[in-house]
């Protein structure tokens, strides 16, 4: 059984959670980015005796936009599937039941569905250095009981049908003084939000992932500390308790 990973992880926490699992499952196994804007996902056509994770973070409350439709461009073909909705310890909301939705479209057969906490991409207070290795133990323990559920649980994942409506991205990154077009900010832009002229990103195309402020050699791109100061008060009350990992056997 080959075990394919199809993650969308701007800034590494939500791929560290698929790795934890997929490694779990085995060592080999293969990685589809949806971050990656120049891939034809058309071309992917998934074996039905693979092992599929399915890994993408929640971005208030739903799925990404941009991994949705990405994803929506792969044939499952009946594969098993395990999908990960990966949050920053505020709430995930509707994004594993939009994910589910999107899956079932694409043919897979979900058997499985995880949440997991990582650290939050902005505001790195909250959820900082997981998933840790007490989530890892517990992800195992998930993979084990995921594996040997030799009858459906039929668990019901929570969220809501219609999902909650999608939110623009308010924080943008810019570049500072110290910028140096070296270009890979705009060259490693999940959605191709930044011009290759000043390196401003488009506010209209941004999703605020944070990709380019992780990524920058140089530690030159930011955000407005302000407004993160004002977000991160808004959910320091649903952040402030740790959250576990959850699993809903299908």
């Amino acid at each position: 059984m080959k075990v394919i990973k199809i993650v969308f992880s701007p800034t590494g926490g939500t791929e560290k959670v698929a790795d934890i699992v997929a490694n779990n499952i085995s060592t080999e196994n293969t990685n589809i980015d949806l971050c990656n804007s120049n891939m034809n996902f058309k071309n992917i056509d998934i074996d039905k005796n693979d092992m599929v994770i399915i890994a993408i973070p929640s971005y208030g409350g739903r799925a990404p936009a941009t991994a949705i439709h990405r994803l929506k461009e792969i044939k499952g073909n009946s594969a098993k599937c395990i999908i990960i909705c990966v949050y920053g310890n505020r709430a995930y909301e509707d994004t594993l039941v939009e994910m589910e939705d999107v899956a079932k479209e694409c043919g897979f057969n979900v058997i499985a569905a995880i949440s997991a906490i990582a650290e939050h991409s902005i505001m790195h207070q909250y959820a900082t250095n997981r998933p840790d290795k007490e989530d890892e133990k517990q992800l195992a323990n998930f993979v084990e009981a995921i594996l040997n559920n030799k009858e459906h649980s039929n668990a019901i994942i929570p969220g809501n049908r219609p999902y909650k409506k999608s939110m623009p991205a308010t924080i943008i990154p810019k570049p500072t003084k110290d910028c140096i077009k070296c270009g890979i900010c705009a060259k490693d832009c999940p959605v191709k939000a930044i011009n290759n002229k000043d390196y401003k990103a488009d506010p209209k195309i941004c999703i605020s992932c944070m990709r380019c402020v992780k990524e920058c050699p140089h530690n030159a791109r930011k955000v407005n500390n302000t407004l993160v100061s004002i977000a991160a008060m808004a959910i320091k009350k649903e952040c402030e308790i740790r959250k576990e990992n959850e699993l809903f056997l299908l």
